[in-house]
């Protein structure tokens, strides 16, 4: 059971639980970023205009194969 919590999927993308948490962190921080720069852009559509396109894009890249 603690292995599969815990490690299983970190080892399916070559990653120790540190550094998928440390990866995992940094993504999120980066979504959060995305979505306030969108909420800011619904207000005040001349701000923001391709950040948060753009940061999920960079996140795509950085993700989509992992693991494969």
């Amino acid at each position: 059971m603690f292995y599969r919590v815990f490690k299983q999927h970190p080892e399916s993308v070559d990653e120790t639980y540190f550094e998928h948490a440390i990866f995992a962190s940094k993504f999120a921080l980066k979504l959060a970023a995305a979505a306030g720069a969108a909420l800011v852009h619904a207000f005040i559509p001349a701000l923001f205009e391709k950040t948060a396109s753009r940061i999920i894009a960079d996140l795509y890249a950085k993700t989509h194969n992992r693991g494969a």
